[in-house]
């Protein structure tokens, strides 16, 4: 089994909670996106936001990945609807908000203070073609981690 960290370092352990999932099938251009959006919210307030890009009704800003995207009066700019991130996201703050009570926090006052996607492994699959002949593409899986922090 191979050995991993969080990639970010020097915490103080008694006022944070941590989470995160292992090499998961999503996208990892959409999967920074959310992680940007949701960093400074409290687990609430991201829960919120989440379910609202599932039900499409609010929209997550791309700042990096926004070549030829619509601009939107939404986020001022390109967005979109990364919804089957926000489902895995979803998972993770769950987990967050559990890491939390199991430390004796109030789910309410932890603030997201680093969340990040990272790329996993490649899984090498084959596309069949005519005449029998098959094309070959990887599938990109990722890693998400979240870290929160006791405010107040």
């Amino acid at each position: 089994m191979p050995h991993w960290e969080y990639s970010v370092k020097e915490l103080d352990e008694t006022r944070t909670v941590k989470a995160s999932l292992r090499e998961i099938d999503v996208s990892p251009k959409w999967s920074r996106e959310v992680c940007r959006a949701i960093i400074g919210l409290t687990i609430p307030e991201a829960r919120k936001l989440m379910e609202d890009v599932i039900a499409m009704k609010r929209m997550i800003p791309y700042r990096r990945y926004n070549k030829k995207r619509a601009h939107h009066a939404q986020t001022k700019g390109p967005g979109g609807y990364p919804v089957k991130v926000a489902k895995h996201m979803l998972k993770l703050l769950d987990s967050l908000e559990a890491n939390a009570e199991f430390k004796g926090f109030d789910p309410d006052e932890v603030v997201i203070t680093h969340a990040a996607a990272h790329k996993a492994r490649r899984i090498r699959k084959w596309m069949p073609r005519a005449f029998g002949r098959a094309t070959p593409y990887d599938k990109q899986l990722v890693h998400i981690e979240v870290v929160g922090e006791v405010r107040g």
